[in-house]
C-alpha cells in the first residue's frame, strides 16, 4: 500500500533522519518519472502506428512495413543493449499494432458480416500465444509480449462485440458479453499488474444494466436507468474486491483495490441520478416499452402507470438521505482504516452531494443549513475521541501546527 508522508515534518519530529527522507524523496521522483516516461511512449507508439496505418493505406504495404517494424525491434531487444531496449520496444509494438490494426481493417472491409467471429477468434488465439510468451519469454521482452497482448484482447472483446451486433443480439445475452468483457480485462489487468487496465473493467461491468456515458454537443452525460440496481451491483463488487485484498497476492489486492474504488464512484454517481431523480426499481428492465404499442401512447401510459403502482418506488428526498449517510459513515471507516483512495472520493462525492443538494432542494431552506452545521460540530467531536481510543491519542491540534484547542 503507498502512504502519504510529509517528510520535512517526520525529520522535524524526529521520526526518520535527513537520508531517510532523500531516499523517500528519490523513489517518489524516480516513480512519477517513470510513468512521465512510459505515457510518452505509449503516445508515441499509437500515434505513430495509427498513422502509418491511415498513410499506407494498402493491406501489402502495412503488412510488410509492420512486420520490417516487429522484426527489428525484437532483433534490438534480443541482442542489442539495454541502453536502446526502449527502441526496441517501441520498434516492436508499432510493428505489432500495424499488423494487429492492419488485419482488423482488412477483414472489416472485405467480410463485413464474418468480421466480428474472425476477430473474435484471431485475437483469442493472438492472446493465449503472447500469454504464455510473457509468463515464460525472456525478460527484457515482457513488455513488448505484454503490450501485444492487451492490443490482442482488444482485438478479441472488439471481435465479440462486432460478432453481437452483427447477430443482433440483445435482452439477456448483452449482459452476459458485458460480463465477458469485464472479466476478460479485470483478468488482463491482473496479469500484466495494471491498475490502469483493470480500472477500465468497470465499463462493460457497468454497461449489463445499460448504465454508462453519452456525448452530445457541449456535453458529457452519464445516465443510470436502474440507479437502485447498478447501485447493488457495484455494492457487491466493492464487497467482492474488499474480500479479496485481504486473502491474496499483493498483485491480487492492488488490482481489486482500484476496482473497488471505480466501483464506488460509478455507485456514488447513481446515487445522484437517484437523488435528482428518484427511482422505479426495474421498469426499464422489465417494464412497458413504448415500441411495442404501434405509437399508441394512451396504451402505454396505461401499461406504464400499471407496472409503477405494482413496482417499489424510492422519491429522490430517500435517496439524498440515505446518501448522505453511508457517505458520512464511508468517511469515518476511511480515516481510521487509512484508506486514501476509498477517503478521497467519498470526501469529493460528499462535495458533489452537498452541493447538488443545495441548489437542488435546500436553496430556499435556511433551517436545514442550521440543522447540518449543528450537527456536524458534535459528530466531528466524536470522530477524534473514537480515533483517540482505538489509536494513539492526539488532539485536533496536531494537525493544526501544534497549538491546543
Amino acid at each position: 500500500m503507498y502512504y502519504l508522508a510529509q517528510t520535512d515534518q517526520l525529520v522535524t519530529d524526529g521520526v526518520i533522519d535527513p537520508a531517510q527522507a532523500d531516499e523517500i524523496q528519490s523513489r517518489a521522483r524516480a516513480a512519477m518519472i517513470a510513468l512521465c516516461v512510459n505515457t510518452l511512449l505509449i503516445a508515441g507508439i499509437l500515434a505513430a502506428t495509427f498513422g502509418l496505418v491511415v498513410l499506407l493505406a494498402s493491406a501489402l504495404s502495412v503488412a510488410v512495413c509492420g512486420g520490417l517494424f516487429l522484426a527489428t525491434g525484437l532483433l534490438i531487444l534480443r541482442y542489442g543493449a539495454a541502453l536502446y531496449r526502449m527502441f526496441g520496444n517501441a520498434s516492436a509494438l508499432i510493428g505489432a499494432g500495424m499488423l494487429i490494426s492492419g488485419t482488423a481493417i482488412e477483414l472489416v472491409a472485405k467480410v463485413p458480416d464474418q468480421a466480428g467471429a474472425l476477430l473474435a477468434i484471431v485475437g483469442a488465439v493472438l492472446s493465449g500465444l503472447f500469454f504464455w510468451r510473457f509468463r515464460a519469454g525472456f525478460v527484457q521482452l515482457r513488455f513488448a509480449y505484454g503490450a501485444v497482448l492487451v492490443m490482442a484482447v482488444a482485438l478479441h472483446l472488439f471481435g465479440v462485440y462486432a460478432a453481437a451486433h452483427a447477430f443482433d443480439l440483445s435482452g439477456w445475452p448483452m449482459p452476459i458479453v458485458h460480463f465477458y468483457a469485464f472479466a476478460a480485462i479485470a483478468a488482463l489487468g491482473l496479469t500484466l499488474d495494471l491498475r490502469i487496465i483493470t480500472a477500465l473493467a468497470i465499463v462493460p461491468f457497468a454497461q449489463m444494466i445499460n448504465t454508462g456515458t453519452y456525448y452530445f454537443t457541449a456535453a458529457y452525460v452519464f445516465y443510470s436507468p436502474e440507479s437502485t440496481l447498478s447501485i447493488l451491483q457495484m455494492s457487491a463488487l466493492i464487497a467482492a474486491c474488499l474480500w479479496m485484498t485481504g486473502r491474496g497476492s499483493p498483485a491480487l489486492a492492488r488490482q481489486a483495490g482500484v476496482l473497488m474504488i471505480m466501483a464506488f464512484i460509478v455507485a456514488n454517481l447513481c446515487f445522484l441520478v437517484g437523488s435528482i431523480w428518484g427511482d422505479i426499481v426495474g421498469e426499464r428492465l422489465w417494464g412497458p416499452v413504448y415500441g411495442d404499442f404501434d405509437g399508441d401512447w394512451d396504451a402505454y401510459g396505461a401499461a406504464r402507470d400499471a407496472f409503477r403502482a405494482q413496482a417499489i418506488s424510492i422519491s429522490e428526498g430517500v435517496y439524498s438521505i440515505v446518501w448522505a449517510l453511508l457517505l458520512a459513515g464511508l468517511i469515518v471507516w476511511a480515516a481510521l482504516a487509512n484508506k486514501r483512495g476509498m477517503f478521497n472520493a467519498a470526501m469529493t462525492f460528499a462535495g458533489i452531494h452537498g452541493y447538488t443538494q443545495m441548489f437542488e432542494s435546500f436553496y430556499d431552506e435556511p433551517l436545514a443549513y442550521v440543522i447540518g452545521g449543528l450537527v456536524a460540530i458534535p459528530l466531528a467531536f466524536g470522530l477524534w475521541r473514537l480515533n483517540n481510543a482505538w489509536f494513539k491519542p492526539q488532539s485536533p491540534a496536531s494537525t493544526h501546527e501544534g497549538r491546543e484547542w
